[in-house]
């Protein structure tokens, strides 16, 4: 009963009283094939991501405590409990890097694992999944898992053409079937697609991840589709930490979430507000 109640607390935080959530992730240090130089200040870019609606900050156990001063009294931490070893190979493995005991210490509101499926190492991430899955159970936390492709740093066409959408819908029903609370996972390319992602998870709230670098209009319209199709928020990294203006463009996101916004209407907003910006 007090391990319900413990989730059920910590789940109000991660998905906030409009029932939503917008995440903004950090954590790419841990999971990038090269260095990411934005990443350089994390406190920084917390606070511009924090100012521009982020409810939820995904990251390390080592940066959240460079970043924590950075936090808003109602910001939630999703730590991330995985790192990528060979990240750019075709069959990468995850390393789990943390324990859920020590997300607990760190006062996070919920632990987020990346599941990487297919070739030899499959097995291991299933053991893996599942011990995290039981771990979260145990402690109350909540569990956030990343049902992507294997490499999240190309385009969703590449990406789609080489694992294929049953890779994707695989992965996200495995992640609910496993314990997860949230499912993060890629945008496939079409509206009607993620939401057969959406209906895959089975009433588990999904989250759309940012992926690779994009256009501010693709993101926004990515982002009014997957809402439309029963998604609950996002999870977006490069995409807000390596905008010229993280503060705006979590601000557009938000209110394409929060405020079922127009992609149109946001992106309006956000090239005032970026002009603004560029003027002073």
């Amino acid at each position: 009963m007090i391990r319900g109640v413990g989730k059920s607390m910590r789940m109000k935080r991660v998905i906030d009283p409009a029932g939503v959530s917008v995440i903004c992730a950090l954590d790419h240090g841990m999971t990038s094939p090269q260095f990411l130089d934005p990443l350089s200040d994390i406190a920084a870019r917390t606070a511009e991501a924090v100012a521009g609606g982020a409810n939820v900050i995904m990251m390390s156990k080592g940066m959240i405590r460079l970043a924590e001063p950075a936090f808003a009294p109602t910001t939630s931490l999703a730590l991330l409990l995985s790192a990528s070893a060979n990240p750019e190979q075709g069959e990468p493995e995850v390393v789990q890097i943390a324990e859920v005991e020590e997300a607990a210490r760190l006062g996070a509101d919920a632990v987020v694992l990346f599941t990487a499926l297919g070739g030899q190492n499959e097995p291991g991430m299933i053991r893996t999944l599942a011990g995290v899955g039981r771990a979260c159970e145990a402690h109350g936390i909540p569990f956030i898992a990343e049902a992507e492709f294997p490499t999240t740093y190309a385009s969703v066409d590449e990406l789609k053409q080489r694992y294929g959408f049953e890779y994707l819908r695989r992965n996200v029903r495995l992640c609910g079937e496993l314990g997860a609370d949230i499912i993060k996972t890629n945008w496939p390319g079409e509206e009607a697609s993620f939401r057969r992602l959406v209906e895959a998870a089975n009433g588990i709230p999904v989250v759309l991840a940012g992926g690779s670098r994009l256009e501010d209009d693709e993101l926004l319209s990515r982002m009014e589709l997957a809402m439309s199709a029963g998604a609950i928020g996002c999870s977006v990294g490069r995409n807000i930490f390596m905008h010229r203006s993280p503060e705006a463009i979590t601000r557009a996101l938000s209110r394409v979430i929060r405020e079922r916004w127009t992609a149109n209407r946001a992106i309006g907003e956000l090239k005032q507000e970026l002009g603004s910006v560029a003027a002073r």
